[in-house]
């Protein structure tokens, strides 16, 4: 009740004040979608922006692993360009330390370059030049001989065979590339730093044959160095996995020795090599960049919240304008609009004024813009007013004498209505209201039978077939009741008068059982492409099979019989009218009912010919 009052005092007559809210509506709408669109932008140029400088960083990240993978390969390419070192390397893989001291001394005095061919020294030099390595090994595939490597000259060599260990089944299980390291080979080595990652180097010897592997583990730490300068740039952390989901390196150290949670690395292996940004649950955005040929993916997840972190000063800034705007945009018009309004207050003033017979009112409003023209238009037209009633009330006026016309007594349409309205108030006073009520329906019955209209409409046939309907509805009381249906759209269709109203008269006659108290008649009325379709349907005695034949028969024959003069006046009309696609279809059984369906041309504004 509070809204319907507000609306009727202040809306419902109020022009001004529903332009006011209709302006402050599109007004607020309009400005809180700009201040979305500006902050969506914003932010997602910043998210970008610490996309990009992330992706630098992991860039670095990439090109440093590839860096020392790259290293790791000019090891092995040095071992074949020497070939005393190769030599020597190949004899330590297939042999003892000590038959390779053995070995070395037996060819020491054939050697140019002293000590340069020895293994333990040319793999303490590689470690020397490169201090993020803290382990080289050498497996045999043959002899199963794997020999490792330390700073400092720590060597030691140790026999793998299946029999006694699992390191034979890792090593052919495991692929060039970069790697986990392998926990059966760091228990070999007893090496446990979890801040580890393994490069591994096929070996061949001189028929192209694999001999073994070379496996050098590289300080994770290190890659740290790739990211100094970036260290002040991108936020979240970066993490670089295997191709087994393993970590190889993380920036903040949380995830050696631990899956990674947030990326599921059999997903990541596929997905385009190059970067990309998605979300991870509710908390990160990741970025994914992978290396096919290291075999490794680097991983960049950042925080929601740093994100939004970023960019909250920006949307505070912008909702705080819009807050602004909005106040703008609702009290500059609404000063405005009620100015208007009370100058508009003051014309309807006026013309009330004038309405009462006070013709001496005059509006005082100087200013130029229409509603001043108004005033001065409406204090010009009360001039010539004042002139021109002065000028008539001087003249004589004359009056014209009428004569009365004689009515004629004719007896007419109207001369029968008022005679059936006679009846109907003479019954209702006698407490029959429902004999009045079916001389009504008689009556208005009768009027739309004899009126004459040009177009002649459903919404005009089937309030036809109501009133005739109504009248047995009274007759039979709770025994008989009927529906009518169709949709308002169709309301307007021409349509042939007095098509439906015989065949609801046939079902009165022939179809209804008085002895039952559920005698139901349907009228449904629909649209079938080009075609009008009244479907009539009761639940009556029906027609027994031979009995319809005949009816159908009959419906068809080219000329008049004198039989069924209803249903053959509607079907032969709209053959005659519309052609052979147009009539009346019968379906019936007997005591469950009877279907007929007439079908009539979908047109509209067209002149119905009453044939």
């Amino acid at each position: 009740m509070g809204i319907g009052r507000i609306y009727r005092n202040y809306f419902k007559n109020n022009m001004f004040m529903k332009i006011l809210v209709i302006f402050t509506f599109i007004a607020i709408v309009t400005i809180v979608i700009l201040s979305y669109l500006m902050v969506s932008s914003l932010s997602q140029s910043i998210v970008n922006k610490e996309f990009d400088n992330q992706k630098a960083a992991m860039e670095s990240v990439s090109r440093y692993i590839d860096s020392r993978y790259e290293a790791v390969e000019n090891i092995a390419r040095d071992m074949y360009r020497n070939e005393a070192l190769y030599s020597n390397i190949s004899f330590l893989m297939e042999n003892s330390y000590a038959e390779y001291v053995q070995y070395r001394m037996d060819r020491f005095s054939n050697e140019s370059g002293g000590y340069s061919t020895d293994v333990l020294q040319y793999f303490q030099d590689k470690m020397d030049e490169n201090s993020d390595i803290r382990n080289i090994m050498l497996y045999s595939s043959d002899r199963q001989y794997l020999s490792m490597f330390k700073p400092n000259k720590q060597f030691k060599q140790l026999p793998t065979n299946v029999a006694n260990s699992y390191i034979p089944d890792v090593m052919a299980m495991e692929a060039k590339g970069i790697s986990a390291p392998n926990y059966w080979i760091r228990k070999a080595a007893d090496q446990w730093d979890q801040s580890l990652y393994a490069i591994r180097i096929p070996i061949n010897n001189k028929q192209l044959k694999n001999s073994g592997q070379l496996i050098v583990y590289m300080d994770s730490d290190s890659i740290s160095n790739a990211l100094a300068a970036y260290k002040n740039s991108y936020k979240g952390s970066i993490v670089v996995l295997s191709s087994t989901g393993s970590v190889l390196f993380d920036s903040e150290g949380k995830y050696y020795g631990k899956r990674y949670p947030y990326v599921d690395i059999s997903d990541s292996l596929f997905d385009d090599p190059h970067a990309g940004l998605t979300e991870s649950g509710k908390d990160m955005y990741i970025n994914k960049l992978i290396s096919p040929e290291g075999g490794y993916v680097v991983i960049g997840a950042i925080p929601k919240n740093e994100i939004a972190a970023s960019y909250s000063g920006i949307r505070q800034t912008i909702m705080m304008i819009s807050v602004i705007c909005i106040l703008f945009a609702i009290l500059f018009p609404a000063l405005f609009i009620t100015n208007f309004a009370k100058r508009t207050n003051r014309i309807i003033q006026f013309t009330r004024k004038v309405k009462n017979g006070d013709f001496t009112a005059r509006i005082d409003d100087p200013r130029e813009d229409e509603l001043g023209q108004i005033s001065r238009s409406f204090n010009d037209m009360l001039d010539e007013l004042n002139l021109y009633i002065e000028r008539v009330y001087k003249a004589e006026i004359k009056q014209k004498q009428t004569e009365l016309v004689a009515l004629q007594a004719r007896i007419n349409p109207h001369f029968l209505y008022n005679t059936l309205e006679v009846i109907r108030m003479r019954a209702i006073s006698q407490g029959a209201r429902d004999v009045g009520e079916m001389i009504y329906s008689l009556s208005v019955l009768f009027k739309s039978l004899v009126q004459q209209k040009r177009n002649y409409t459903l919404k005009d046939e089937l309030e036809a077939c109501r009133l005739f309907l109504e009248l047995f509805r009274i007759r039979y009381k709770e025994k008989f009741n009927y529906s009518i249906t169709h949709d308002p759209a169709l309301a307007g269709k021409s349509m042939i008068k007095l098509s439906l109203q015989p065949i609801i008269e046939n079902y009165i006659i022939h179809g209804i059982q008085t002895e039952r108290f559920d005698n139901h008649l349907t009228i449904e009325v629909r649209e079938e492409g080009n075609m009008l379709v009244a479907v009539i349907t009761d639940n009556g005695k029906g027609i027994e099979p031979t009995r319809l034949e005949e009816i159908r028969e009959e419906l068809e024959k080219p000329e008049e019989t004198g039989q069924m003069f209803g249903l053959r006046s509607v079907h032969s009309r709209l053959r005659f009218l519309y052609g052979p696609a147009y009539g009346i279809e019968i379906d019936s059984w007997p005591e469950r009912g009877t279907v007929i369906t007439v079908n009539y041309p979908s047109q509209e504004g067209t002149d119905a010919e009453d044939v």
